[in-house]
């Protein structure tokens, strides 16, 4: 099946196949351009999203260990060889795992957090959203993301904005997005599309291109 079994529970098919769709437009010069990550070329995003497939999907499917318990921090990802056909493959098992209603059920872990499922949940479909956002605008591509994926991330970016903007830290234990997830947000008008504003609280400019 193409969506997932509990209506209720988001989705994330449609941004996996929205960033796997990204892949063709990558050519070899782009892969030493920056990215809205200061800290990452796009070669080194492309590692960082084979990483969190695999990282996610394991924690969808609960299957604890050296995936989801090595902060993404820990050193500058690596582009293995063969991403081209890997990072699609590990997006539809990303996708697959938490097509599972208990997925989202009790604690899993992720980048060495352990942490409610349903946040975890929702943490990988906001990375997802957002770095499927910087692929595209380093390489010049256009990005689409389903309305019902960005009515996900919105309030679920919303508190640890407001966290950001008010101590820089949030309360994991209640549930909430940690802290810190991608950077100090960018105000936003109001009335911008959807993806503007997600992308804004996720401290980036939507104006963001190469070079600036």
């Amino acid at each position: 099946m193409d969506t997932n079994t509990d209506t209720h529970l988001p989705d994330h098919g449609p941004v996996c196949r929205g960033v796997a769709g990204l892949l063709e437009g990558i050519e070899a010069k782009h892969l030493s351009a920056p990215t809205p990550c200061p800290d990452y070329t796009v070669r080194e995003l492309l590692g960082h999203l084979v990483g969190l497939t695999v990282a996610f999907r394991d924690a969808g499917e609960k299957a604890l260990g050296p995936t989801t318990d090595t902060p993404p921090n820990e050193a500058l990802p690596r582009l293995e060889d063969g991403w081209r056909t890997t990072l699609p493959a590990r997006l539809d098992e990303l996708a697959a795992a938490w097509r599972s209603p208990d997925a989202w059920q009790g604690f899993t872990r992720a980048g060495g957090v352990d942490l409610p499922a349903q946040v975890a949940g929702l943490v990988a479909l906001n990375e997802l959203v957002v770095h499927g956002w910087d692929l595209a605008r380093s390489t010049g591509q256009a990005y689409d993301v389903d309305r019902a994926s960005l009515e996900a991330v919105l309030p679920f970016l919303e508190p640890a904005a407001a966290s950001d903007e008010a101590s820089g830290e949030a309360s994991e234990e209640a549930g909430e997005v940690p802290a810190g997830l991608f950077g100090p947000p960018v105000p936003v008008p109001a009335d911008a599309p959807l993806l503007d504003r997600v992308i804004g609280l996720s401290g980036r400019r939507p104006d963001w291109r190469p070079g600036e």
